[in-house]
């Protein structure tokens, strides 16, 4: 039965990268905004480093797992505000096994109340498959060698890959918009060449004060487009003394999934998300995993730069 099950996997997964690559699925996607917009380079004012892990579908095999390291930090450019990230992923999938690396510049440019980033980043992808099929005996089932398009041996290419986007962070509310995979990479195995299609990231939230001036309501929406298809995710979080967290958010037609943290002490946060899937697949996994670990700090290394008149304040 295991056998059948990767077999199925092994046929849906690289038919969706002929047509659109669907880059991973994130739940905590308001802790790793650099993993999916330049824009939001050095946004924070801190050096801000972030990884993550993600198990889905656990019990599935052939299953995603995916591992995300970014870190972003502020500086000035010719007396610009400006900001810079790196971006190191792992994604493996069925058969593939894609590793992405990029570098980011935004230009941070303070409006209103808040400050709009805008920025590109640029990189390389490289994706390897290795393919293992397991063919059902009898009549009507044709061997890989049968398909040219088909790929029976270990392949691997690497492309550059390029994305851009915006992203403003205001007193009360956030809003980003944008595109990965903006040059769509073409990937040209032996037999077959491919591409990689855009992905289109909207994202959106606001902070609510409740009665409690300790408590603070975060709604949120994510909005991810391939060009094919759009996958919609809308969140909750409670947050308390902005430090403990906690909420739960619905991925349309997917998964519902519960997700808290903790801030164990100044810049460094831990949380954890635990995906239950509510579509056919639940069937033959107990539900996906994922981990984040957090670590902000100032310029300053502690020390603040922020300098008083008034001996008051020494």
């Amino acid at each position: 039965m295991k056998k059948v099950r990767l077999l199925i996997l092994a046929l849906i997964i690289p038919a969706g990268i002929v047509s659109g690559q669907q880059d991973p699925v994130l739940s905590h996607y308001m802790f790793s905004t650099q993993t999916y917009n330049p824009g939001y380079s050095g946004m924070s004012g801190m050096i801000m480093a972030t990884a993550l892990t993600r198990q889905q579908w656990v019990g599935f095999p052939g299953a995603p797992s995916t591992m995300n390291f970014n870190v972003s930090a502020p500086f000035s450019l010719f007396g610009l505000r400006s900001g810079a990230g790196l971006l190191i992923e792992a994604d493996k999938y069925g058969f593939s096994n894609d590793i992405e690396l990029n570098l980011s510049y935004s230009y941070l440019l303070p409006i209103g109340s808040g400050t709009l980033g805008a920025g590109f980043s640029a990189g390389m992808i490289n994706k390897t498959i290795s393919p293992e099929w397991f063919i059902p005996s009898g009549p009507g089932h044709t061997p890989p060698g049968g398909d040219p398009l088909i790929p029976e041996n270990d392949e691997s290419f690497l492309a550059l890959d390029i994305a851009a986007g915006i992203y403003y962070q205001a007193l009360s509310y956030y809003v980003g918009f944008s595109v990965t995979h903006l040059n769509q990479p073409k990937i040209k195995y032996s037999e077959t060449a491919t591409y990689i299609s855009r992905e289109y990231y909207l994202t959106a939230g606001y902070y609510f004060q409740l009665p409690n001036p300790a408590f603070e309501l975060i709604p949120s929406v994510f909005i991810v487009n391939d060009g094919a298809a759009t996958q919609y995710l809308a969140t909750a979080m409670v947050r308390y003394n902005k430090k403990i967290w906690g909420g739960v958010s619905y991925r349309m037609n997917d998964a519902i999934t519960g997700f808290a943290g903790i801030e164990l002490y100044n810049g460094l946060k831990i949380g954890y998300g635990y995906d239950f899937p509510i579509s056919e697949i639940r069937k033959g996994t107990s539900g996906s995993h994922e981990f984040i670990v957090s670590y902000s700090f100032d310029l300053g290394l502690g020390k603040s730069v922020t300098r008083y008149k008034s001996i008051r304040f020494l």
